[in-house]
């Protein structure tokens, strides 16, 4: 049985989904970074079940290799999902930022509690042409990082989120 309440509820009204929030996307660049990564993750797997099978043959390293390819499916499936579904929002005195499909998370993070914030992009994400931006607070259990930014945008936000948290800098 339906809630018709909850079924009519608007959208945007939601814990993840906060009313009058207008979401920013990360760069579609991150799904092929982290399909790359899936990639090489699954490859060594399967190329040491390829040596075993060429020097010693037995009927499990098919099974192992259709493992290892499923879990490939389910990644090219998966990761542009994942990706379309980050996104964070600069309001007047904290940063959203969400992420997931199936275990959803809504960060919020006051300006105000934050201490540093780090742009980082390893040779892969520099390829990509993205970054990652971290935001450090004082609690470690709310540090918050937004991956897959487009470096200029990961540079402002950094500017602009470090020139805020000065601003409303909350005594500890």
């Amino acid at each position: 049985m339906t809630d018709p309440a909850r079924d009519a509820a608007p959208r945007g009204t939601g814990p993840f989904d906060p009313p009058g929030i207008e979401w920013t996307r990360v760069s579609p660049r991150l799904i092929t970074a982290r399909l790359l990564s899936v990639g090489i993750t699954l490859a060594v797997p399967a190329v040491a079940v390829i040596v075993l099978a060429i020097l010693f043959p037995h009927w499990w390293q098919g099974l192992v290799l259709g493992v290892l390819a499923l879990l490939g499916l389910w990644a090219v499936l998966l990761v542009p999902r994942q990706v379309r579904a980050i996104g964070y929002a600069e309001r007047d005195d904290d940063l959203l930022i969400r992420q997931g499909i199936m275990f959803r998370q809504l960060v919020v993070v006051p300006y105000g509690r934050m201490q540093y914030v780090d742009v980082q992009a390893g040779p892969l994400a520099r390829k990509l042409g993205i970054a990652q931006v971290q935001l450090h607070t004082a609690s470690a259990s709310t540090d918050a990082t937004i991956d897959g930014l487009e470096p200029a945008e990961a540079e402002r936000l950094r500017d602009r989120l470090a020139s805020r948290g000065e601003s409303r800098l909350a005594g500890l």
